[in-house]
């Protein structure tokens, strides 16, 4: 694994140190002195406040960096993290060697991917290659209202759903993957299969692979809100079969 981007020594420059943030995308630096050992972290917004007390783009950072830093040695555990990015305001953990050289970097996104991708903990895993951009997700909208996806692995996906006022879904079925619907707000109806059943905050639905349903909102005023877990292999929107539809997407 390679620092190079984030490692920056104490006695360099503010402008130094924001081209080297503008490299590594992250936000922030790992500290180090002449003998390579870590002595604080840096931001981008410790800098920004820097530069609004009167500090120039050509001082150097001995006055800005953090010193008070919070890090781990390699020898600590997984909760010893977890603690720590309980802090709303710690989003990167260094990790350290004994001797305070710098072993690896976690930062609070990471630990996410690891957890949604089910990959085992190690302190030697290289955190930084992990794609973060997997827990942003967009929110699309629907003419029966819209939807989120909260998160999405290789085996799983979960959503809010929002139903307007006496809109539907779609009588759909999906090939590649089952659904369990939890009723968060609202009054509906759900017709699967021949069923047809209203229901209302804290109902639950499962829906098997090629089963027809439909989830329609019954309220004149309230939203039908839905949380949704998908299973199966595959979770694209072209893996919805439709047989009616009230907005002509058949």
């Amino acid at each position: 694994m390679s620092f190079g981007n984030y490692i920056f020594n104490s006695s360099g420059t503010i402008f130094n140190a924001l081209e080297k943030i503008e490299k590594n995308k992250k936000g922030f630096l790992i500290i180090n002195d002449d003998n390579k050992r870590i002595i604080g972290t840096m931001t981008d917004g410790d800098i920004r406040r820097a530069l609004l007390s009167g500090e120039k783009l050509e001082s150097d950072i001995k006055h800005i960096y953090n010193k008070n830093f919070k890090y781990i040695y390699r020898n600590d555990d997984f909760g010893d993290i977890i603690e720590i990015f309980k802090s709303t305001r710690i989003n990167f953990i260094p990790i350290l060697n004994e001797d305070y050289t710098l072993m690896n970097i976690i930062t609070k996104k990471n630990m996410h991917v690891l957890l949604l991708e089910n990959i085992e903990f190690d302190m030697t895993y290289d955190f930084l290659s992990l794609d973060d951009s997997i827990l942003e997700h967009e929110i699309y909208n629907k003419p029966w209202g819209f939807y989120k996806t909260t998160f999405l692995n290789p085996y799983s996906q979960s959503k809010i759903i929002k139903i307007n006022p006496l809109e539907e879904l779609s009588l759909q079925e999906h090939k590649k993957r089952e659904e369990y619907w939890v009723v968060i707000k609202g009054l509906g109806e759900i017709i699967i299969g021949e069923s047809v059943k209203s229901v209302s905050s804290g109902s639950f639905i499962y829906i098997p692979k090629g089963c027809k349903h439909k989830l329609i909102n019954k309220s004149e005023e309230d939203s039908l809100m839905v949380a949704e877990v998908q299973l199966g292999e595959y979770f694209g929107e072209d893996d919805i079969i439709r047989y009616e539809d009230k907005y002509g997407r058949v």
